[in-house]
Order: structure tokens, then sequence, then C-alpha cells
């Protein structure tokens, strides 16, 4: 058990190269600690960040970047475009790579598959939508600016319509979403797999004051092998054959969600973690212009 190496696990995508299983997420870290985050995620031996333009920290995570020593080669970043950027995307790359302070960024995704009116964000697009912005998306690729492109927050109903317009000439590498005992959306997953596009999961603890913290059946797995419920929950992402992007800003944490080599969970843990009932999203769309969930991805 000693010489398994979760930490150093990676998938590859469907672009050849390869995706580190776990990462930092940055998603809700407070100005004046996110560089710190990275800096110490870096230093602990993760080579994988998220961010968002979205998440107003990209300078930051630049910064922690630089600070962390480690070669920007060593390190899989990925960026998301803004949902009031969709008909700008060219110069909202450009905008993105300038915050971080690097050339190109691993992966590109599109955030949310909402076109949003940049001068009322209670508006869509009329004349514009995410199949538009995938073909900006495309231009990108074989550029020197984003090594992959992808998409966040997809459900089945908009992945299938993306993947049969006749414009969409790249298969996303990446669809980004909430993944997590309570919202394990087993047929997305399952639908992403067969496309070829990586399925890497955000709130994979379940977010703050998770239900999930004091869940009866990850605690007695976590007692039984002796380690915390986090490290269990990042352990049976990776185990069922996603990338997870825990999200911390204490640096304990941090180290913590990493201490994942020399041991395993078992085929009968992972269906009881399966098994777990109770159903919550942590991230929904009622804040979007448009509906983007449709509850089918079970």
């Amino acid at each position: 058990m000693a010489s398994i190496k979760n930490t150093a696990k990676t998938f590859k995508l469907n672009t050849g190269a390869s995706i580190p299983a776990i990462g930092l997420g940055t998603w809700q870290s407070q100005p004046g600690e996110v560089g710190k985050a990275v800096e110490a995620a870096l230093k602990a031996g993760y080579r994988h960040i998220d961010t968002a333009f979205a998440y107003g920290n990209e300078k930051e995570v630049g910064e922690g970047i630089r600070a962390s020593g480690v070669p920007r080669e060593e390190i899989f970043l990925t960026t998301k475009l803004n949902n009031p950027d969709h008909k700008r995307v060219a110069e909202a790359i450009d905008q993105s790579l300038k915050n971080l302070g690097t050339s190109y960024v691993d992966l590109y995704l599109m955030h949310w598959p909402s076109s949003t009116d940049p001068n009322d964000s209670k508006k869509h697009y009329p004349d514009w939508d995410f199949v538009d912005t995938w073909r900006e998306l495309q231009k990108l690729v074989g550029t020197d600016k984003v090594r992959a492109i992808g998409v966040s927050n997809f459900a089945i109903k908009n992945l299938e319509r993306l993947l049969n317009d006749p414009s969409s000439k790249v298969v996303p590498a990446v669809n980004q979403i909430e993944l997590h005992p309570g919202n394990p959306s087993p047929k997305l997953v399952a639908y992403n797999t067969s496309k070829g596009i990586h399925s890497s999961g955000y709130s994979p603890l379940g977010s703050t004051d998770s239900p999930l913290s004091n869940n009866a059946t990850l605690e007695k797995i976590a007692k039984a092998k002796g380690k915390p419920p986090a490290q269990v929950l990042l352990l049976w992402g990776i185990q069922k054959g996603w990338s997870v992007l825990p999200k911390s800003v204490t640096p304990s944490r941090i180290d913590a969600n990493f201490d994942l080599d020399g041991w395993s969970l078992t085929d009968e843990e992972i269906s009881k973690i399966d098994a777990i009932p109770d159903r919550f999203k942590v991230c929904g769309d009622s804040w979007l212009p448009i509906k983007v969930f449709f509850g089918d991805d079970e």
C-alpha cells in the first residue's frame, strides 16, 4: 500500500496531455489569501491550479505561482471565460493571461453555458449562445495561448446540443462539474466518458458546512481508514475516475487534502459512498438569466 501514489496520478485528456488528479480550487478564496494558498499548495506538491476570471483572483493566483518557485511548465493551470465575455473570447483570454502573468494556460473553460448580456446580468443575448461561444473558443486551439479548451457546468442536454452542432469541430477536453456524494451525477459522468471528455469535480467536499461533514457512512469509513472524511471524499472521486479540486486557504488543510498516498478505498467502501442517498447542490443556476441544470444527470 505504501507504494500507492495517488498524488502523482494523472488522467489522459483527449488532447494527449495529462491532467493531475488533484488540484487546488480557488473559488470563494478571499483577496490576500489566495496567493499564499497557491504558493503553499505548490510547495506541498500540488501541480494543478484552478481559477477563473469570475473569481477575481487571477492576479493573485499568478503571484502565488511565481512565489512558489515551481517552474511554470510543471504546473497544470486552468482558468475560465466569464459569462459576459462570450462575444469577446479573444480579448478575454488575453486579459486572463495578463492577469495570471503567463503566456499560456493548460486549459481554458467556458465557465457556464450562459451568454450573459454584459449590460444586464439578468438578460441572455438574444442572438448568441454557447454554441456560438464554442465556435470562437475553437479558434484558440493551435495557438500558443491555450493547450486545451473545455466546458464547465454543462449538463447532458447542453452537451448534446454542442457536440451535434455542425460548427463544433473540437470535443471539449474537460467538463468541470460539481461532484461529490450529494451530487454524483452518474449519468453525466458516464456521458462525458463516452464522448472522451474528462470529468473534473469542483466542490468535492460539498463546500463549507457541507451535510457530508457529519455523514455516518463517511465517518465510519474514515474511522476504519484512520483518515479524515475529507481525504476519503477526495480519494472516492479520484478512484471513480475524475480529477478533484478541493478549495482551502489554510496551509494545514491544504497539506491534509494532499495526504492521499499509501492507501486506497475498497470497492465495497466506494459502493457504500455511492449509496449515500442525500442529494444537494452547492451551486445552482437561479442566479443566471437562463436555466442550465435540468435534473436529468442522475
